[in-house]
């Protein structure tokens, strides 16, 4: 398939700039493959249209104050990281075990290797170790005390770069799932911000099951598709972790014919990279699964899921679980309806 076939036209104000008061208090389309049949309902009133005694895989990662501001202490030039990926765990005290990180830099024509960077009132510096030809750079990062103490005062919420403002006080809680757990991400997986503990009490209570497993949103995420023919594309690696009880669970699930539904497509990628043989194991590591329309899914069932930007990998997905033209059509139908898009936007549920 070619990138045109992923790509419409979305008016600037309909891309959901601040969350609503409520989670739940989101709009969900239903969407019905077999019937391709749309309905439109409330957040949450989900538990109506959620198979009967249906799993919820939910992932519990958690986004960490990954965007970095300060100055080059040569210039006092602005230099932006946001951090992308631990290449190589560290301390800041010990100069053999310094951390270094794989970073976005902006500007970054104007780093060279050696550039140092401070942040917050020199808490944190950075040193530009690596500039690959990948648009990505390597930077050491040195500091008196402990490096995620010193991210959580000095970093601020990575907010998605259609999102037009600065992070508030209210991201910091908002832009994260109410069962975040495990620190590591640099992007909400946006489909679990509509949960509230309430929410899943509440479905607890009908007989929906739970589980959990935790894949880091990576650059990935926003990561342009760049090539025509789709199939080319290369992913950018992102963390999985399905622990062996997480897997027994699933596997569990599906042998007592509950159905599993994913909350986002970062559950389907871990669901899909763990089943890949059609029973799910254990898998802690990294995956590039990039799943688009052709993808034979072993795992899921239903999805949960946010409206996607246009030609990328996040839509191919939803277009390979649901079918491309029945999903074309959801969007044209979510315009009219004036749903909300993208990550503080509206919710699908694809049955």
């Amino acid at each position: 398939m070619q990138l045109a076939d992923f790509d419409y036209p979305l008016p600037a104000d309909s891309i959901a700039q601040f969350p609503l008061q409520r989670r739940d208090g989101s709009r969900l389309m239903v969407i019905e493959r077999d019937a391709r049949t749309f309905h439109h309902t409330r957040f949450s009133q989900i538990g109506e249209f959620l198979p009967e005694n249906a799993m919820l895989v939910l992932n519990d990662t958690k986004v960490i104050p990954a965007r970095l501001i300060g100055k080059k202490m040569e210039t006092g030039g602005k230099v932006e990281l946001l951090l992308v990926r631990e290449k190589r765990a560290g301390s800041c005290r010990n100069l053999s075990l310094r951390a270094i990180w794989e970073v976005l830099a902006r500007p970054r024509r104007s780093l060279k290797v050696g550039t140092r960077v401070s942040f917050g009132d020199g808490e944190l510096i950075a040193e530009v170790v690596k500039i690959p030809a990948d648009g990505f750079c390597q930077v050491r990062f040195y500091c008196e005390g402990t490096f995620a103490d010193i991210l959580a005062s000095i970093g601020q919420v990575p907010l998605p770069p259609y999102i037009k403002r600065a992070p508030s006080a209210e991201d910091a809680a908002r832009y994260q799932c109410v069962y975040a757990d495990a620190d590591g991400a640099i992007a909400a997986p946006t489909a679990g911000l509509h949960f509230t503990q309430e929410l899943l009490e509440r479905l607890r209570a009908t007989g929906i099951k739970t589980a959990t497993l935790t894949l880091h949103v990576g650059i990935g995420t926003f990561q342009p598709v760049k090539v025509e023919d789709i199939g080319t594309h290369k992913m950018h690696a992102e963390y999985i972790h399905l622990t062996a009880a997480g897997a027994e669970r699933i596997r569990s699930a599906r042998g007592a014919g509950r159905k599993i539904v994913a909350v986002g497509t970062t559950v389907v990628r871990a669901l899909e990279t763990a089943g890949s043989t059609g029973t799910v194991t254990p898998y802690r590591g990294e995956s590039e699964l990039f799943i688009y329309p052709g993808h034979q899914f072993n795992v899921v069932d239903a999805l949960i899921t946010n409206f996607h930007l246009p030609k990328s990998t996040l839509l191919m997905l939803v277009s390979a679980f649901a079918d491309v033209k029945l999903i074309r059509e959801a969007y044209q139908e979510a315009l009219r309806h004036n749903y909300r898009f993208y990550s503080y936007g509206d919710a699908m549920l694809i049955l």
